[in-house]
């Protein structure tokens, strides 16, 4: 699952974990950003942050590495929690290259999206993380670069991939949607 900063992919996350916990389906999710972090950690980073300003050759590196955690584990249902690009001094990098997709195998992408203004009042709202300062209409050229890779992602590996609107206060439709789009 994919979304850019703001889009509510967290809460939509946890809304689908717990609807499937409901139904007796053993579920995890597991935030890429985060397993990166952690061997970043090992390396002096101290700020999850900081790792789309470092080299493209460790960002490369540190995706490697956790794909690999994530591609052994053996859950029923694994959800990734991603971005599909990161916004680094060198340009939109993929959050999932051709090296990371062949690592992991996905069965299906969900690409998350929110309008424009909600996802600016979001990250407005967001105290937890450092943000780049952003217009609304940097947001909606985010949102067509998500488009794209996760497109992209589709191609290469061969998953579909849906598209899903997160609007304000259809939380609980939305993750309906997600969790029958991908069969369960």
């Amino acid at each position: 699952m994919v979304g850019i900063p703001g889009v509510g992919k967290t809460s939509l996350l946890q809304k689908i974990v717990e609807i499937l916990q409901k139904n007796n389906k053993s579920v995890s999710v597991h935030s890429f950003g985060s397993m990166m972090f952690d061997v970043a950690k090992e390396n002096g980073v101290t700020d999850r942050d900081e790792l789309r300003k470092l080299p493209l050759s460790q960002q490369k590196n540190l995706q490697k590495i956790a794909a690999e955690k994530l591609a052994i584990l053996n859950e029923d249902i694994v959800i990734i929690d991603t971005h599909a690009f990161i916004n680094s001094p060198e340009g939109y990098y993929p959050g999932l290259p051709e090296h990371v997709l062949h690592i992991l195998k996905p069965s299906n992408f969900i690409s998350v999206s929110a309008k424009p203004e909600e996802i600016y009042n979001r990250r407005m709202k967001d105290v937890t993380r450092t943000r780049d300062n952003i217009s609304i209409d940097n947001i909606k050229k985010e949102l067509d670069v998500q488009s794209g890779m996760i497109s992209a992602c589709a191609v290469i590996s061969g998953s579909p991939v849906k598209h899903v609107l997160n609007r304000e206060g259809m939380i609980d439709e939305v993750a309906e949607k997600i969790i029958r789009t991908i069969g369960l």
